[in-house]
C-alpha cells in the first residue's frame, strides 16, 4: 500500500501495523502542528516546547547543508526520523529514499516535506525492508547507536554496517553521525543523549541494561575498519551534530578564537560544572579538540 501526502509516498508494504517506539503524545502534537502549518519558523515561534525545537528546527540541516552531493546522486536514509534531514536531502539529490520505523512519525516527514517529489518514505523495520536498489550514499544521522537493538549478532555495530554496505554503488559512502562517548558536554554534567544517565557513556555504560552505545574516535574507527570500510574522514561538527552551527575537520581543526561565541550545546535539562566554552579553547590549544569533540561526522568509503 503507498499512501501519498502532498508529493511525498509513504510505502507501507513492510509495515507490520504497530509502532514499535514513540516519544509520545508530542508526536501527536507535532503531527498537528505540521499538518496545519508548512512554515516551520512559525511553528518554531509559536512553540518553544523542547521536542519541538529538536524535530523540527531547520538548524539540524546543518549536518549535511554543506556536503558536495549532486542531482544525479541517490541517498537511503536510514532512521529517517521526523524528518529533520529529509528535507535538505531532497533539495541537494536526486533521489531519497527513507525507512523508518514508525508510522506516526513518518506521517510528520511527510507533511513537513510535502513538497519534496524525489522523497519516498518506506516505514517497518529495516531489517524485514526488501530494496534491489543499490545507492551513492546511505545516511545514519543519529542511528548508529541504536543497532544493538535491532542487529541479532555478536558485534551488531559492526554486522549492521557490513549490511548497508552491501546496499552501495560500487564509490559509495555512508554518512554517520554520533556522539562521541568522551564528548566534553558529558564531563560537564550533561546527561548521556540515550540513557539519561550522568557519565554513563565516559565510564563504560554499566549503569543501565540499555544497548544503545556511541564511541570515541578510536573505537568507532576500529568498527568501520572491521565493516569492511578502507577510509574513514572525521569531521566535528560544533557544539554537537544535533544542533551544529559550525563544522571543523582533521583538515581544518579549530583555533581557540573559534570556539569563542559560547556555542554550549542544546539539552532538555542539565547540570553545568564548569565553562565549555572556556575549557574547549583550551583543548584547542593544546591540539585535544578532536578526542573532546560532543560529536563526530564520519563520511566512510
Amino acid at each position: 500500500m503507498v499512501e501519498e501526502i502532498g508529493k511525498v509516498k509513504l510505502n507501507y508494504e513492510f509495515y507490520r501495523g504497530t509502532d514499535a517506539y514513540s516519544d509520545g503524545e508530542i508526536e501527536n502534537d507535532l503531527l498537528n502542528l505540521v499538518k496545519e502549518e508548512e512554515d516551520v519558523d512559525r511553528i518554531l515561534q509559536k512553540d518553544n516546547r523542547w521536542p519541538v525545537l529538536y524535530h523540527l528546527s531547520p538548524v539540524r540541516q546543518n549536518i549535511l547543508e554543506w556536503y558536495p552531493f549532486t542531482k544525479k546522486d541517490s541517498v537511503l536514509e536510514v532512521g529517517a526520523g521526523c524528518g529533520a534531514i529529509s528535507g535538505v536531502l531532497s533539495r541537494l539529490t536526486g533521489k531519497v529514499t527513507c525507512i523508518e520505523l514508525s508510522k506516526r512519525r513518518s506521517m510528520i516527514n511527510a507533511y513537513r516535506n510535502r513538497n519534496c517529489e524525489n522523497l519516498e518514505i518506506m516505514v517497518g523495520n529495516f531489517n524485514d525492508i526488501k530494496l534491489e536498489e543499490k545507492f551513492d550514499y546511505i545516511t545514519l544521522i543519529g542511528v548508529l547507536e541504536y543497532a544493538g537493538y535491532y542487529t541479532d549478532a555478536e558485534e551488531p555495530f559492526t554486522a549492521f554496517l557490513q549490511n548497508l554496505k552491501q546496499m552501495l554503488k560500487p564509490g559509495g559512502r555512508i554518512l554517520i553521525a554520533i556522539e562521541n562517548k568522551f564528548g566534553l558536554k558529558y564531563w560537564a554534567g550533561a546527561r548521556e543523549d540515550h540513557t539519561g544517565q550522568l557519565f554513563d557513556g565516559i565510564e563504560g555504560y554499566h549503569k543501565t541494561e540499555s544497548c544503545v552505545r556511541t564511541f570515541s574516535k578510536k573505537e568507532i574507527t576500529s568498527i568501520i575498519h572491521q565493516a569492511g570500510f578502507k577510509k574513514a574522514d572525521f569531521y566535528y561538527p560544533f557544539p554537537d551534530y544535533k544542533f551544529p552551527v559550525q563544522i571543523f575537520s582533521d583538515d581544518y581543526l579549530p583555533k581557540a578564537e573559534e570556539l569563542a561565541c559560547g556555542k554550549d550545546s542544546f539539552d532538555n535539562t542539565r547540570w553545568i560544572l564548569f565553562d565549555e566554552t572556556a575549557v574547549s579553547q583550551q583543548l584547542a590549544k593544546d591540539g585535544s579538540f578532536e578526542f573532546f569533540a560532543n560529536s563526530f561526522m564520519i563520511e566512510a568509503e
